[in-house]
């Protein structure tokens, strides 16, 4: 599925600077060098939202092995991802695009206006801050774990 606004595999990927969820600084371009999953996903708490994640967790290895941080977004505040990752131990970022709602799902072309909330859209940042791979599936459509494992293998094939 492609987005409107959606960055194109090849070109810089957007950058952004987002709080976690104690409220310190994630900025995308500070971790190049190695690379980078950006999964936009629509509420915390939410069924399809957390088994993917809790997918994410279970997989957590994959991404290492292949040097690769993940970082997750939602336009949830905060307090609320904080209990969501401290509820199903989530061992990475997740980060808040609460406030201005949506600006960092909106330049990755990923924002729902109608709902005010993130698509599930995912995307591989190279070691260099480019955009490598992605994939938005519609609401209702969990994302394929191997379409993660062949994306982070492209990158060190």
């Amino acid at each position: 599925m492609t987005v409107a606004g959606q960055p194109a595999v090849g070109a810089l990927a957007p950058d952004f600077t987002l709080a976690d969820t104690h409220g310190s600084p994630v900025t995308l371009s500070a971790l190049r060098g190695s690379p980078v999953v950006v999964v936009f996903v629509p509420f915390a708490f939410s069924g399809i939202c957390t088994s993917e994640l809790c997918e994410l967790r279970d997989n957590l290895g994959a991404f290492e092995d292949a040097g690769a941080r993940v970082l997750v977004v939602s336009c949830d505040p905060a307090p609320a991802q904080r209990a969501w990752a401290e509820q199903e131990g989530y061992r990475f970022d997740l980060l808040s695009d609460f406030w201005p709602h949506g600006e960092v799902a909106r330049a990755y072309g990923v924002f729902d206006d109608e709902r005010g909330r993130a698509l599930r859209g995912s995307f591989l940042v190279d070691a260099d801050g480019v955009l490598r791979w992605s994939v938005v599936n519609p609401a209702g459509q969990a994302r394929d774990l191997g379409a993660y494992r062949a994306a982070l293998a492209a990158l060190t094939a």
